[in-house]
């Protein structure tokens, strides 16, 4: 082969390998991921919450669920928190739960948070990070409203105000 054959396999194998790269890059940060989407049954899960119980999403049938995704060290997280349990109290009665799955973290962790912060709904633990991998969940925190046949109604990413919890939690309450 000469100089200019040479030159020429090689820019096409760059370009090839360039485009490669581009595909990936593109798939992995711009398409979206999701998994379920508004108007599909939610993918029943079985986790633990800190106390050792199973918590299985098919067991809120009839109540709508509010099903947040969230970790300790994510402080729109934290800034939400209260207004979910102070809106947990108001609405527990009427049919509406809260599950708030911690994603992959020690269950000392997240005792020290619900203790620091008074929370008294459900937390299961999600450790290996399947369920939030089975709902295409990111970022934190992740909000999905379920009704009470458990189709997803809304799905909310991003850091919740009491006003918009108290709102979401009037969108799945049962008739």
């Amino acid at each position: 082969m000469n100089k200019k054959q040479r030159l020429v396999m090689r820019t096409t194998i760059l370009l090839l390998l360039l485009l490669a790269i581009g595909y990936t890059m593109y798939t992995t940060f711009f398409q979206s991921k999701e998994i379920v989407d508004v108007g599909d049954e939610a993918p029943n899960f079985i986790l633990t919450d800190l106390e050792g119980n199973e918590v299985m999403l098919s067991d809120y049938r009839g109540k709508g669920v509010f099903l947040n995704f969230w970790g300790t060290w994510c402080k729109p997280c934290e800034r939400e928190m209260p207004y979910m349990e102070n809106q947990y109290q108001a609405y527990k009665d009427q049919g509406v739960e809260i599950i708030a799955v911690n994603i992959q973290e020690t269950n000392l962790a997240v005792e020290k948070f619900r203790d620091r912060h008074g929370l008294t709904f459900p937390i299961p633990m999600d450790k290996h990070d399947q369920v939030r991998q089975a709902y295409g969940i990111l970022p934190l925190p992740t909000t999905i409203l379920l009704d009470e046949n458990g189709k997803i109604v809304k799905k909310h990413s991003g850091e919740l105000t009491e006003a918009r919890v108290k709102e979401f939690m009037e969108m799945i309450k049962p008739d």
